[in-house]
Order: structure tokens, then C-alpha cells, then sequence
């Protein structure tokens, strides 16, 4: 007997998980979506892995150009989040509220972030609803340490900031 997906969805709830915006641009065009399903792989070769829902629309963004940049979300970017999350500004939009750069592979890496991991997609893994990217870094850019804001996490179905004090 398994759980329901209600029970699944609250226990999950309780695991916290960093914030991200995942983009890509290629072929197929730019595209991003927050997501809090990535984590590490293995650091040799350095590999990420991302959840990606395949009934979003902009799964076929991510499939067709083969690359993605992880932005690993400041507490002063919750803004962000929101925005990849609405369904009601178009992809182009997106791109033009918030200032990037791109990095070796292309995808664009949002500026502020505290970590841009950008990488090709080198295996997909299908899994019920959604697809694992499994993304073989080829650039990673971190923000000074210095200037390091307090991180964004997810918990409890609500963001928190986490910072220095908290580790």
C-alpha cells in the first residue's frame, strides 16, 4: 500500500529544498521554471540532477536544447521565484525583468544568484510525471563570499531565509 499523493505531497513539504530557477536557451529558444527538485550527483564527473513535471509547457524548451543553468536562488531574489512560477508572463518577459549572462553552455545564468551551475543534459530519466535531467557541469559561477546574502529555502509551504547564523 502506498501513501496518497495528499500524504506524499505533505510529508515532502517538510524536506527543505533550496530555491532555483532553472533556464535553458538553444534551438528550441529560452526558457525557465523554479524548481526545488535538484541536488547532487557525483563531483567526478561534477553532475547535477533536475526534476522536471513533463506536462509543463516549457519542458520541450529544456528536452530540444540540451542544456540548462541551475540558479541557486538568494533570499533577496524570492521575486524571482515567483515570476519563473507565473504561468501568466510569457518566457521572453521573464528574461527581460531580471539581468543575465550566458555561460559556456549558453543557458542563461541570472545575475545575483548565489551559485550558477551550468551544464549539458547528458541522460533524461522518465519517472512517472516527470522527467530527471541528469546534467553534466561544464561552468560554475559563485558569488564572493564576502558578498554572500542568506540563502532562499523552501519549508513547510513557505520561503525562509537562511543565512550564515543558521549553518
Amino acid at each position: 500500500m502506498s501513501p496518497t499523493t495528499a500524504e506524499f505531497r505533505a510529508g515532502l513539504s517538510l524536506l527543505p529544498g533550496g530555491v532555483t530557477v532553472i533556464t535553458t536557451d538553444g534551438p528550441e529558444g529560452p526558457a525557465g521554471f523554479t524548481a526545488s527538485a535538484v541536488c547532487s550527483v557525483t563531483d567526478s564527473p561534477p553532475t547535477v540532477l533536475v526534476c522536471m513535471n513533463r506536462s509543463s509547457f516549457a519542458h520541450r524548451f529544456f528536452a530540444g536544447n540540451g542544456a540548462l543553468c541551475v540558479n541557486v536562488l538568494s533570499a533577496e531574489q524570492q521575486d524571482l521565484s515567483a515570476m519563473f512560477a507565473n504561468r501568466e508572463i510569457t518566457m521572453a518577459e521573464r528574461f527581460q525583468r531580471c539581468p543575465w549572462q550566458r555561460l559556456a553552455t549558453g543557458a542563461p545564468a541570472l545575475d545575483g544568484a548565489l551559485v550558477n551551475l551550468d551544464g549539458q543534459i547528458v541522460a533524461t530519466h522518465e519517472v512517472g510525471t516527470h522527467s530527471v535531467f541528469i546534467v553534466e557541469l561544464r561552468q560554475v559561477r559563485s558569488r564572493d563570499t564576502q558578498d554572500l546574502a542568506p540563502g532562499l529555502v523552501y519549508f513547510n509551504r513557505g520561503y525562509h531565509a537562511l543565512d550564515r547564523s543558521h549553518a
